[in-house]
């Protein structure tokens, strides 16, 4: 890995309590993160050094940001430089910090006295303050900071500005919440800050996400710094962990003829913006159900998780075959024509008995359908994409079309 003396540095553009920031001559546009051996607590009112936190600390905000940006987080994160520093786009930073909380502690319980340790907060609970030391960062509401009108990079800091650092707080939040969950650990809380990419006049994440972005430490004896230093090199660790490849599953697409390709097709493209692996198969539930089952078999027998997605027209028999004889789950996606109505779902107008028992959910866009696979998945990066896809959005954005259409899984009972 090279390192940052290999790189032709710039002038300092900023030194805070835990890093440095310089110029990159030679990649306008980027800064190089440099991390310090320095931990810090009460808004670096109390001061420590620990060797080796520095690249303990750039290594976790690394992997960190890998796994956001895996999930569909726009970051500043380039690419880690060396063991203590990565280099990352150049923004002008909004000196906003956004807290987000799961859990009731620190310094909540004593801004809002009754609040016992420990209340879960469902949804989550949003924080912003106001990033000055001088006046130890002051909490501030919404409206203060669209009063306040700042503007960056020839950005001004709006309601749309804000909505969209709302909304990636909580995605980022939720995103690295279930990683975390996988390592058998709960994230309590996090602060995070955004920038305005100076090149692409983007919001951001920047700055750094690592141990200090969700815990702080106390003034410690020597012997806890030892402590502390551990606890630094096992989220270290556990970050790398993250990132490794999880089982994948797969899509199944069993259509009832041949003439239903160009319906299929939208699905796999779909299932293939999310990474999932789709196939096309044709078969007939009613002309040759042995095959239908054969077909079953193939993809039950080798472990691969699987969800079948049926496209039949009116006679809508594969996906109750298939439901009935299968534990991966199934969905049914008929293609409809410019007049379908109620009956082209459901046969001649009537739910037959073994439909209703079985209960599947039925989409009429490919685009849902493969939405829905993909929440069925159990793949922590699948997830990531999803929530990320889904809280980004503005409240009144949500896949209009297809709410328009169908709203929600449509069940004929």
């Amino acid at each position: 890995m090279a390192s940052p003396s290999e790189l032709k540095l710039g002038q300092k553009l900023n030194e805070g309590k835990t890093k440095q920031i310089f110029e990159l001559a030679d990649e306008p546009g980027h800064i190089l993160v440099q991390s310090k051996d320095q931990i810090t607590a009460g808004n670096a009112a109390r001061k420590d050094q620990m060797e080796g936190k520095a690249a303990i600390a750039n290594k976790t905000t690394s992997c960190v940001f890998k796994l956001l940006q895996e999930a569909g987080i726009k970051a500043a994160f380039v690419r880690q430089q060396s063991e203590k520093a990565f280099v990352a786009a150049r923004c002008e930073m909004i000196p906003i910090e956004w807290v987000c909380r799961r859990v009731a502690t620190g310094s909540f319980l004593k801004r809002n006295p009754g609040v016992k340790e420990g209340y879960r907060f469902y949804p989550l609970k949003m924080e912003m303050f106001f990033k000055d030391d001088a006046n130890n960062d002051p909490q501030w509401s919404e409206e203060q900071l669209l009063e306040t009108k700042l503007s960056l990079a020839g950005i001004t800091i709006g309601r749309c500005e804000v909505d969209i650092m709302n909304r990636s707080t909580v995605a980022i939040f939720e995103v690295l919440e279930r990683a975390w969950a996988t390592q058998n650990c709960t994230l309590v809380d996090m602060k995070i800050e955004f920038g305005v990419n100076v090149s692409t006049k983007e919001i951001v994440l920047a700055d750094v996400i690592d141990n200090d972005s969700w815990r702080l430490w106390p003034e410690v004896t020597p012997e806890a710094m030892q402590m502390v230093k551990r606890n630094f090199e096992w989220v270290s660790e556990s970050v790398k962990r993250l990132l490794q490849p999880q089982a994948s599953g797969r899509v199944v697409v069993l259509m009832g003829s041949i003439s239903d390709t160009a319906h299929c097709a939208k699905i796999r493209k779909a299932c293939g913006s999310y990474g999932i692996p789709c196939d096309l198969r044709v078969t007939s539930a009613h002309k040759g159900p042995d095959e239908t089952l054969r077909i079953k078999a193939e993809y039950e027998g080798d472990g691969v998780p699987t969800v079948f997605v049926a496209v039949a027209g009116r006679s809508n028999g594969l996906g109750p075959v298939m439901s009935g004889n299968t534990v991966y789950p199934v969905i049914n996606c008929p293609p409809i024509t410019p007049n379908w109505g109620a009956q082209d779902m459901i046969g001649d107008g009537e739910l037959s008995e073994l439909q209703a028992v079985e209960g599947k959910s039925n989409y009429l866009l490919p685009l849902s359908s493969s939405l829905l696979t993909t929440s069925l998945m159990n793949s922590r990066l699948l997830r990531g994409n999803l929530t990320v896809t889904f809280k980004q959005q503005s409240p009144g954005n949500h896949l209009s079309e297809l709410q328009a259409v169908e709203g929600k899984s449509n069940c004929y009972l």
